[in-house]
């Protein structure tokens, strides 16, 4: 990965890193860095800009997650056939090649915001107060845990350090590094933030919680299943972390794709996708309509509208790992009792509104029908959130080179933009 260079943005009152990559590995705006890490404001700024960064925009790291995963694990319809990365990615095999602009952009952005955070972290001392520094660092380590547990993914090595020719280390080290991050985070918050700090990066994310809810996700990916129980329960039902949006920062979803009916769409027919052992034979899922029912200007699930906010986790995600990584132990009563708590909970009784009405689970009592039922809701659950390419894989679902494949792709090639300059880069992965 090349050493990043930044110019400095001031907009709004808001001090924004805004990175580009050059073969020239000094750093020239260095002071222009120094200064703008100097204070508690300018540091609150960069962590508003973190958020912006992975969040905002058709080049972003979410966008990019949801429709990467979304086209490579079946959850989308392409309405253009016309757009090459998306038809690309839609095909899979080796017609996603390194220089798919989608791979690009979600490798680059995460590379970024990783790089950023750390500079967070690595000024966070400049604070005002030891309170507001755990807090500036917390934060910090959460995007940075985000970046790498997000980057893990999609591909089976990754970059973890900003420096000529980065090595390259396992995904399972990637993802020790993300959990360890976010338990870092986890202590210097502890159970709150200071309000100095909440009243200028906002309060749309509750920070314990959401910490514990990655540390969560990215445990059980990486098969710590006692590590992945503890931080879901540790996770309060009641509480919502999302990313916000307005007309001048739209839900880049929502704007780039769904509401000009020209790029891609949830896919309806069959439900979510989903065919055979996990086919919705249920329409009283209250899930569908939240999902798939199109409003006036074709806006679904957490992408109804310019405003429309996209959480971070859905609640119903912590019942889910605690019921796969119960499971996986072979707790079937346990795993079955989470999973129950999911197949019940009505909309009204969800914060965001997401809730199936269903009926408990009725079928066999083994660990291989239940994680397919697991699996099945995580499919409806976290429809659209960017995690199914991840899920399929775990769960050993057909794939690219399988009968009735349910993905076109196991791992993502590494971006022409990282080998052209990372002599360290491996071998694609054949798919």
């Amino acid at each position: 990965m090349k050493k990043i260079i930044y110019t400095i943005m001031l907009s709004m009152g808001t001090v924004v890193l805004l990175p580009s990559c050059e073969t020239d590995f000094e750093n020239p705006n260095a002071p222009l860095v120094q200064a703008v890490t100097e204070s508690t404001n300018n540091l609150l700024g960069l962590i508003v800009g973190l958020e912006y960064q992975y969040t905002v925009g058709g080049g972003s790291g979410l966008y990019s997650a949801i429709t990467g995963s979304g086209f490579s694990a079946g959850e989308l319809d392409l309405i253009n056939a016309g757009n090459a990365p998306l038809a690309n990615l839609l095909d899979g095999g080796g017609t996603l090649t390194p220089g798919n602009s989608v791979v690009t952009n979600l490798w680059t952005n995460l590379q970024l915001v990783r790089n950023n955070a750390q500079t967070v972290i690595d000024n966070a001392g400049n604070a005002g107060t030891p309170e507001v520094e755990s807090a500036i660092r917390a934060y910090g380590l959460f995007y940075k845990g985000l970046a790498l547990g997000t980057m893990s993914q999609f591909w089976e090595q990754g970059v973890v350090t900003s420096e000529a020719n980065a090595p390259f280390v396992s995904r399972s080290e990637a993802l020790n590094l993300a959990i360890s991050s976010l338990e870092e985070a986890a202590t210097l918050v502890g159970s709150g933030v200071p309000e100095q700090v909440t009243g200028a990066v906002g309060s749309q994310i509750d920070l314990p919680n959401a910490i514990q809810a990655l540390i969560a996700r990215y445990s059980l990916m990486n098969g710590d299943n006692t590590k992945a129980i503890s931080a879901a329960n540790a996770v309060d039902p009641g509480s919502t972390s999302v990313f916000i949006y307005d007309e001048v920062s739209p839900n880049p979803v929502f704007r780039s794709s769904l509401t000009t009916n020209n790029v891609f769409d949830a896919k309806t027919n069959p439900f979510f996708g989903l065919e055979g052992d996990l086919a919705v034979t249920d329409s009283t899922d209250a899930r569908i309509d939240f999902y798939l029912e199109a409003n006036a200007d074709n806006g679904k699930g957490f992408f109804t509208s310019d405003g429309a906010s996209i959480p971070v986790y859905v609640p119903g995600e912590m019942q889910l790992i605690i019921a796969e990584a119960n499971a996986r132990e072979g707790n079937i009563s346990a795993a079955v009792a989470a999973l129950d708590a999911v197949l019940t909970k009505t909309p009204a009784e969800d914060p965001l509104g997401l809730g199936a009405g269903l009926p408990a689970y009725a079928g066999p009592a083994d660990q291989a029908a239940v994680l397919t039922e697991i699996y099945k809701n995580r499919c409806i659950e976290l429809y659209m959130s960017g995690m199914k390419l991840e899920d399929s894989r775990r769960f050993g679902r057909p794939g690219p080179n399988d009968a009735n494949a349910e993905r076109n792709r196991n791992w993502y090639p590494y971006p022409n933009a990282e080998r052209d300059n990372n002599t360290n880069t491996p071998t694609d992965p054949e798919v």
